[in-house]
């Protein structure tokens, strides 16, 4: 098995990289990508010794060249699509964060590249394109999210016509037990203790105010096939129930384990089959309970923004998206407080006329609204 993988310096790239180390030492790794860590960049291309490696441009690629790797090193938009696209490859794995990865995920699925995607982006805004164009060139999309991981370990042997509920879990964040005004007064550096997952700063802040859920909900929806009805979310706060399916006849089937993202990892790059690790076991008397509640849309709003979004559809993900990523960016620098990303959000909404999505273009021309928007508000 040959494989790329864009975004190798951030949690998922990691952790991508210590699950080939430590189960699949058959598997090669021929393209790297790194934005900012080219020191853990370089670590990489020295252990792996990759034919391929991107970085944003030519400073970060004299930067690489000093650590002397040996490899042929590609820059800016055109060559992240190299990459993708780089013809040994079977599997892209796509880590990368934010609007940044649609581009490469389309242009693997041309290539006919299995993509096992983390960058959960490339289906809110564009599962309409991406869906139907992997189906139709029969390429595999599997999921490196825990919880649409769960799904699909759950949906193995049935069909999509047999489900009546997908259930999504959330931990809550860590607010979920804190009153509104507590909550309008968080810090970033607060938004950042999730309770149990080790993640990027952008997907933790999502995992704060729920948007992550938002997006995984519209993903569920592309992924499984499922209409926004069929797909419930609870609070789970104890993170091992992943996610659950409720089938026609009644029963639910839940996949659980400990929060490792080594799991979900490791289950897409095997091909949705099992592969013996030595990872951390669940011990159930240590877990005691399993507690479920609603989530709280009130002092979670970016959830029921995230919802509308998908009722809605067309371009309105995509704006959708693009706004929440510069907002969360505001948020970690301190410029706008934790509630500034929701409203930001709102007002977008009510000031967007939304389009229909028949190509790349119609996302880029959302996201290029929603970049105007936010910086005539600077």
């Amino acid at each position: 098995m040959n494989i790329a993988i864009l975004g190798a310096t951030g949690s998922i790239g990691t952790q991508t990289l210590d699950v080939i180390r430590s189960c699949l030492p058959q598997a090669r790794v021929n393209v790297l990508t790194g934005y900012g860590n080219i020191s853990a960049l370089a670590a990489s291309v020295h252990e792996f010794k990759p034919e391929l490696v991107w970085v944003p441009d030519g400073a970060a690629a004299d930067e690489l060249l000093e650590y002397q790797v040996e490899c042929e090193i590609l820059t800016g938009e055109e060559g992240l699509i190299t990459c993708a696209t780089y013809d040994p490859i079977d599997i892209v794995v796509n880590a990368l964060v934010g609007k940044v990865g649609l581009g490469p995920t389309l242009a693997a699925i041309e290539a006919k590249k299995d993509i096992a995607l983390a960058n959960k982006e490339s289906l809110v805004t564009a599962g309409s394109m991406i869906m139907p164009l992997a189906r139709e060139l029969g390429v595999r999309v599997v999921p490196i999210d825990s919880e649409h991981s769960a799904i699909l370990q759950c949906m193995q042997g049935n069909t999509a016509s047999a489900v009546e509920k997908v259930i999504l879990t959330a931990s809550g964040g860590p607010f979920r037990l804190h009153p509104k005004k507590q909550i309008q007064m968080a810090t970033a550096a607060d938004a950042l203790r999730h309770p149990n997952w080790a993640m990027g700063p952008k997907i933790t802040i999502d995992s704060a105010t729920l948007m992550n859920k938002g997006l995984e909900l519209i993903e569920a929806m592309w992924l499984f096939d499922q209409p926004m009805s069929n797909v419930e979310i609870l609070v789970h706060p104890q993170s091992i129930i992943h996610s659950m399916v409720q089938f026609c006849d009644g029963s639910v089937m839940a996949q659980m384990g400990l929060p490792d993202m080594r799991l979900p990892i490791l289950y897409a790059l095997a091909g949705a089959t099992r592969v013996a690790s030595d990872y951390p076991r669940m011990d159930f008397l240590s877990a005691k309970a399993l507690t479920f509640e609603a989530p709280d849309e009130d002092r979670f709003p970016c959830l029921a923004l995230a919802k509308y979004a998908a009722t809605i559809g067309g371009t309105l993900p995509a704006v959708m998206n693009a706004v929440n990523e510069w907002a969360v960016g505001q948020f970690l620098q301190d410029k706008i407080d934790f509630y500034g990303i929701s409203a930001l959000i709102a007002e977008a909404f009510g000031s967007y006329t939304v389009q229909d999505v028949k190509s790349l273009a119609d996302i880029r021309k959302a996201e290029a609204w929603a970049m105007e928007f936010v910086h005539a508000r600077k």
